[in-house]
């Protein structure tokens, strides 16, 4: 039913082999023990007194207001359900709530997910693909041609991955507008929003904007926290999150107890742990112009705005996967090709949310001499 996951699948070949990961999409972690140091005394009790038994399958409340009260304002955590990763609310959305009658809208290149798990459910798609002559910026034009009268969702992800573009506000803007004319729901994947270059202006979470859209977040990216597990999606329509909660009930139920607590002291410490690691991707940003400049007959990109990835063009006429294929085996530095996101052209994603990247970059130099 589903197609083999090619990035998930390359990952799985080196993610955990290579010494030097310069493609990973989350960035700098924490350890358990720093992210307990931020706890409240309240924290420390739930902490230990925790009982290892069964959540509540939306979510823990506390979790929940924590999310509302810290990412979407003027939402409520009845407005909010949890899940076990961001992949899972994907699945309850795209495979779980949508109908095989439905037209789709989807925003490429993707995670493949976004586009797969529909494609599996029998839903007809159409494709728009961010173009580098504009900036990997999306097309609000594109998106008006490919209406159809069963047109009932667009599938989106600003931070983009893999370009690391955002969607502007007045953009966004004029898109609710469009698809608020057509009765179409909105899915957007927002896991990196909050994290990215300093001087990024952020467009508001399509939740607060826009009655008929979901927002996902998860603790993976801007948090730097994937070992957790824990996602939400954000909506105002709560028959909608019914609907996924009904789903999730033949997928996780539940979320993991521990994972929450750790999740609700780090959201409440939101601007502490987003400031560590935006000083750490707005280091490796400014490595990155350095190197971009002194390398420019082999590389160029569109800089990054959001996230702790983008996309570079390899300039060579060497294919970009034979490229990522001998810098592993030379230098053990893992880059991830184009052709993982169904890429025809010879681009790459580069990750540079982690503390060693300058020294990585210094690998990929001593490769290209």
């Amino acid at each position: 039913m589903f197609k083999k996951f090619k990035l998930e699948e390359y990952l799985a070949r080196y993610e955990f082999s290579a010494p030097y990961l310069m493609c990973s999409s989350d960035p700098q972690t924490m350890l358990m023990k720093d992210v307990l140091a931020l706890a409240s005394t309240q924290e420390k009790e739930m902490w230990d007194n925790l009982s290892l038994s069964y959540t509540t399958p939306e979510g823990h409340p506390l979790l929940r207001e924590a999310i509302a009260t810290q990412m979407y304002q003027g939402l409520d955590k009845d407005q909010i359900l949890c899940f076990a990763g961001a992949e899972e609310g994907i699945f309850c959305t795209l495979f779980g709530v949508v109908e095989p009658s439905d037209h789709l809208i989807v925003i490429t290149p993707c995670y493949q997910s976004l586009l797969e798990l529909p494609k599996a459910k029998g839903c007809s798609i159409t494709t728009i693909d961010l173009q580098e002559s504009n900036n990997w910026q999306l097309d609000l034009n594109a998106i008006k041609a490919a209406i159809k009268p069963n047109t009932k969702w667009l599938v989106m992800n600003f931070p983009h991955n893999p370009t690391g573009q955002v969607i502007a506000p007045n953009d966004l803007t004029e898109l609710v507008q469009i698809l608020d004319k057509h009765g179409i729901w909105l899915f957007c994947d927002e896991v990196y929003r909050l994290m990215g270059a300093s001087d990024t202006v952020w467009a508001d979470p399509v939740a607060c904007v826009y009655p008929k859209a979901l927002s996902l977040g998860v603790m993976s990216k801007s948090f730097g926290m994937a070992g957790l597990r824990i996602g939400w999606i954000a909506c105002q329509d709560k028959s909608m999150l019914k609907k996924l909660e009904h789903v999730k009930y033949y997928t996780s139920i539940c979320n993991s107890a521990p994972s929450e607590i750790i999740s609700l002291i780090t959201l409440r410490q939101k601007d502490i742990i987003l400031s560590r690691i935006n000083e750490t991707v707005n280091h490796n940003l400014q490595c990155i112009d350095a190197f971009m400049k002194t390398h420019a007959e082999h590389f160029s990109w569109v800089r990054s705005k959001g996230g702790c990835i983008g996309l570079v063009h390899y300039k060579k006429s060497e294919l970009v996967d034979d490229f990522c294929h001998r810098l592993v085996q030379t230098e053990g530095v893992l880059l991830m090709p184009g052709s993982i996101f169904d890429m025809k052209s010879n681009h790459f994603r580069i990750g540079f949310g982690r503390q060693n990247f300058p020294e990585v970059l210094d690998k990929l130099k001593v490769f290209l001499k």
